[in-house]
């Protein structure tokens, strides 16, 4: 079996591989600009940067990876979700993803640059929407994805939905770490796949080590189902902080910087996401893919593809 040949708007990988952009600054420059210049979409994940900060994180993928392809990945739920495209559109992305809620603004400004936009669904219905408005492709994410869920089925059961209802190329997410899971996403009608847990577990991803530490030693039964304030379900693994979340202990925000549109203020998520990110385990949530306990090992990106597109030809 080959690669399919993934197009989104004018842009077209050499392999059909993305790397889900993860907030918050979990995708910098650093892995976006490596999984480009290994021949894969490169992703910065957007949601709780200042405008400065994503124009210098894409400006230094560009520098990693010239002739790569960079996108970035935004979540409606942001409240500065248009600045933030808008700053990404003067910065000449290359590719728009968006997902935890829908917006329909977002087209309009994609035709009006140029820019693919391509949403992150989870049914035929929302994927239909994303067509009819211009979307460029679908990322079809089933419920194995780490982050926020948009729905509690399996990807192996919306893939053929989504697939069968629109006409663009539609991408495969949700628990997808290796080049077998990539041929089996292939075989179902996926024009390419999104991978996130998998490239948190490499050497250009920047979150601290104690984070990749707590992916490399999780258990399948460490992965539990949370309440975001975002008000919709994430996927994260288990520790202290988690603990209080579930006995609704959590920490409550101090300061609001009012970073999302709606926010039940059950506990500061941008706060929770940073303490993850910059090492404070207990103190903060990991969000992961349902199969992060299936990765044994830290990589650079460039083994990584090598040993994906192994897998995906003996598959």
């Amino acid at each position: 079996m080959k690669f399919p040949t993934l197009t989104i708007g004018k842009f077209t990988p050499k392999y059909p591989i993305i790397q889900g952009g993860m907030a918050v600054r979990v995708s910098t420059a650093p892995l976006a600009g490596a999984v480009a210049e290994a021949g894969g979409i490169g992703v910065i994940g957007a949601t709780g940067m200042e405008e400065q900060e994503l124009r210098d994180e894409i400006r230094e993928a560009r520098r990693i990876a010239p002739n790569g392809i960079i996108g970035i990945n935004i979540m409606y739920a942001a409240r500065e979700f248009s600045k933030i495209v808008h700053t990404a559109i003067e910065e000449k992305i290359d590719i728009i993803f968006t997902g935890a809620g829908f917006s329909r603004d977002i087209f309009g400004w994609g035709k009006e640059s140029n820019t693919p936009i391509v949403s992150i669904v989870s049914s035929a219905k929302v994927a239909k929407m994303a067509e009819k408005l211009g979307g460029a492709a679908v990322v079809a994410e089933g419920t194995e994805a780490g982050g926020h869920l948009g729905t509690n089925r399996s990807i192996k059961d919306i893939l053929p939905e989504i697939r069968a209802a629109v006409k663009i190329p539609v991408i495969a997410a949700g628990g997808i770490v290796d080049g077998k899971g990539i041929a089996e996403m292939i075989r179902m009608g996926a024009d390419g796949v999104q991978m996130a847990t998998r490239f948190v577990m490499s050497v250009e991803c920047t979150v601290a080590e104690a984070f990749k530490k707590h992916y490399l030693k999780s258990t399948p039964e460490d992965v539990v189902e949370i309440l975001s304030p975002v008000g919709l379900p994430g996927r994260a693994l288990k520790n202290n902080f988690v603990a209080r979340v579930f006995n609704n202990d959590a920490p409550k925000p101090g300061k609001c910087v009012a970073c999302l549109k709606h926010c039940s203020k059950s506990f500061c998520i941008m706060q929770a996401l940073t303490n993850s990110r910059d090492g404070k385990i207990n103190d903060g949530l990991v969000f992961c893919g349902q199969n992060v306990h299936k990765i044994k090992d830290i990589l650079p990106v460039k083994v990584i593809f090598d040993r994906l597109i192994t897998e995906f030809n003996k598959a």
